[in-house]
């Protein structure tokens, strides 16, 4: 699969990190590379084509490192990638369906045994029955429980990730219904459904967001994963999240953002649920040790990736020089001392106007801006969905 991406691409620097990975690998005969070096080496690919702007190749690169990784089983990977696989996978969905169908088959084959003059309602009954008897399964406190093979859990990891699609179904069954559904699919605008499907994965992925904030015990990785390829939440300034997050050995960036100008912008972030983000001392307002704590560890990543910007540059090909950071932190909700939210907006506001380089927001700030940007696009799109084609 490897060898087969590297034909998908005519830029020579991206080539060449597919060669690294090939090295890596072995050839027939050779030792294979595994671990660390050889999931750095397949992020080095997405990374390197995420800069030119190919976004497919650097999502399948992705999907390459998070099985090297041991994140993703084989088979999902093949799935996305090698036809022979997929076709395999198709024909054991397609047997496994109807297995089912003829269970249900065999079920109503009893009842109309049982019961000959059974009615469609009868029928209704018997897999509601069947249906709500699985209320009654738990789980208990015993040693035992239920354990998943590991072949269950590739198929469960297999349905997280693939979607089921039907294909080449018969053809309507009169000239009518053919009419009309060649005159919905002539009406379709396709640039404009696909714009439809992005706002609804990100009106999806802002959802997801705002429940594990209102969360009082999110951990920061689940807050993390929900921030995950989500890089417009952060505004349109930054063109993708950069599949590397390790420049330096003792720096690993929680979200590294790419800006237009091929600089990179560090995200990172904390706890939602932080009481004393913002602290009342001797009356006056300030940020609290957690606040100070973040800020110097985001001037500690600027400051490492300002020292080994030539090599970083010539490595990866992000230029690190006076890059950027934002601290996502704390929501009004979860701070104590009789702080309002107005006052916490302002100490921030103070606080940033005194910082160069480092800007502290809280999930508020970050889900109030993001819906804004979600409302414009959404009204953006109404508009052009209203507008009468020309005449």
């Amino acid at each position: 699969m490897v060898k087969s991406a590297q034909e998908l691409t005519e830029h020579a620097s991206v080539r060449g990190r597919i060669d690294a990975v090939l090295r890596i690998m072995g050839g027939p005969g050779g030792t294979y590379g595994k671990g660390k070096r050889l999931v750095d080496a397949l992020e080095d690919v997405a990374q390197d084509a995420i800069l030119y702007g190919d976004f497919e190749l650097a999502q399948r690169f992705q999907r390459f490192a998070a099985y090297a990784r041991g994140d993703l089983f084989l088979e999902i990977v093949e799935n996305y990638y090698d036809e022979r696989a997929r076709q395999r996978s198709e024909e054991g969905m397609r047997r496994m369906i109807a297995m089912g169908a003829d269970r249900a088959v065999a079920a109503l084959d009893v009842l109309c045994r049982d019961k000959p003059d059974a009615t469609a309602t009868d029928a209704r009954d018997l897999f509601r029955g069947i249906a709500q008897s699985a209320d009654y399964l738990s789980l208990g406190t015993g040693e035992g429980g239920i354990q998943l093979s590991v072949r269950e859990a590739r198929r469960l990891q297999q349905y997280g990730h693939m979607e089921l699609a039907l294909r080449n179904l018969p053809r309507p069954a009169s000239a009518e219904a053919a009419g009309m559904m060649s005159d919905v699919l002539s009406s379709i605008d396709a640039g404009l459904l696909a714009q439809l499907l992005e706002l609804r994965a990100r009106r999806a992925g802002l959802a997801a967001l705002r429940a594990a904030v209102d969360d009082p015990n999110s951990s920061e990785s689940a807050l993390h994963a929900c921030l995950k390829s989500q890089e417009w939440i952060f505004g349109g300034a930054y063109v993708a999240e950069l599949a590397r997050r390790q420049y330096t050995p003792d720096t690993i960036l929680d979200i590294p953002l790419l800006r237009g100008d091929g600089s990179l912008h560090v995200v990172e972030l904390k706890r939602a649920n932080i009481k004393s983000l913002v602290i009342r001392q001797s009356g006056h307002l300030m940020l609290g040790a957690q606040a100070h704590h973040a800020v110097s560890q985001a001037q500690n990543y600027l400051r490492t990736m300002d020292e080994n910007r030539p090599n970083i540059l010539a490595e990866h090909g992000v230029d690190t020089r006076r890059a950027s950071a934002t601290v996502v932190m704390g929501h009004p909700r979860y701070v104590t001392g009789n702080v309002t939210p107005q006052e916490i907006a302002e100490t921030l506001r103070t606080y940033n106007t005194h910082a160069a380089r480092i800007e502290v927001i809280t999930y508020e700030t970050l889900l109030e801006s993001a819906s804004r940007m979600l409302a414009l696009s959404s009204a953006r799109q109404d508009s052009d969905s209203d507008e009468e084609p020309a005449v």
